[in-house]
């Protein structure tokens, strides 16, 4: 780093130091903060300060806020917003101890709010859904299988995209049931998913045919493009829309028009949920760290909703014909005076 201001300097030991070093953070949130800090920066070069000459005094609550709104002026979301806002109050709060001087500037700035933003329905997939989606691979041919076999598994563990890029060979276990596979999620936090036999035939096929089951490629990331290399989001992305285009031309009425990869994530979630399993289980399936956030579905499924209260329903209300039965006679003082004889 050639720039040798104050700012450039609490930013390197900030990334290399606190994030890399003593919070041992993903490599998502690194990427996630230093899009964030790159785009302050950005901003206060619009705003005429040279990167050369950014300083820490201009890391004010004024320019955080009018980086808050410049970064929604250039059309991302409330919750971006919110992110990028996450990324510099973490870097507020490392600074704070090394400048104890400006305590009040950076109080200051760890005071600004997150904005709230309007929660989308989850949006998921029926069980017919997934497997029109999984029915338009071309398996006769070798990219079809590899397909078939990242969208399945995708779909049947629950995982975040993410997770499934970042697999690798040795994270698989199928030469002997129980069939497990494990992720590795938010803050690197592994866990185990166990896998079924038709979701396991798919995946020993493909991996056979990639030559994946030899312990020399245990470190050999499971799905790769043509170049051996390992997916990315937008690639993976770009596969599932490819299908889902495909899927929603033959029945648009159960493929929504938005659908990512995350929603082969809540899709399983949902099924799993009127299937009757427990929400600790799917909870932990999910990686989720608490059951508030499993909760979302539950929450979601009207489906259940109206079962469950089927199921515990008790008629207490009248018997309205007899409620009525008063109309049979119009002459209301007749009627009473029959009443209790």
């Amino acid at each position: 780093m050639t720039t040798s201001t104050d700012f450039a300097k609490y930013v390197s030991r900030f990334f290399t130091e606190h994030l890399a070093a003593e919070k041992n953070v993903s490599r998502n949130t690194v990427a996630s903060y230093r899009d964030a800090m790159t785009q302050f920066i950005r901003y206060m070069e619009e705003t005429g300060v040279d990167l050369d000459d950014l300083q820490m005094k201009h890391l004010t609550p004024e320019n955080v806020k009018g980086y808050l709104k410049w970064v929604l002026d250039k059309g991302c979301s409330p919750s971006t917003r919110n992110s990028r806002l996450a990324a510099i109050h973490s870097f507020v709060r490392f600074v704070q101890y090394e400048d104890i001087g400006n305590l009040d500037r950076w109080q200051r700035i760890l005071s600004i709010e997150n904005m709230r933003s309007e929660k989308k329905p989850l949006n998921y997939l029926t069980p017919e859904g997934v497997k029109l989606l999984l029915a338009q691979v071309d398996t006769t041919t070798k990219a079809g299988r590899r397909h078939l076999a990242l969208l399945s598994l995708m779909y049947d563990t629950g995982a975040r995209v993410q997770e499934m890029i970042d697999l690798n060979v040795e994270s698989v276990r199928i030469d002997s049931e129980p069939f497990v596979i494990t992720l590795f999620g938010k803050g690197r936090k592994s866990r185990t998913v166990p896998m079924l036999e038709n979701q396991v035939k798919i995946l020993r096929m493909y991996m056979e045919e990639n030559g994946l089951n030899d312990s020399n490629r245990f470190g050999t990331p499971l799905f790769f493009n043509s170049r051996h290399e390992r997916l990315t989001r937008k690639g993976v992305t770009y596969i599932l829309q490819t299908y889902a285009d495909m899927a929603r031309k033959e029945s648009p009425e159960i493929i929504p028009e938005r659908l990512s990869c995350h929603s082969l994530r809540h899709s399983k979630a949902m099924h799993l949920l009127q299937a009757g399993v427990n929400l600790i289980y799917i909870r932990d399936m999910l990686g989720h760290v608490s059951i508030q956030t499993t909760e979302v579905y539950a929450r979601a499924d009207s489906k259940s909703k109206r079962e469950a209260l089927e199921k515990a329903y008790r008629n207490l209300n009248p018997d309205v014909d007899t409620d009525r039965e008063w109309e049979k006679d119009r002459n209301l003082l007749d009627w009473l005076m029959r009443q209790g004889k």
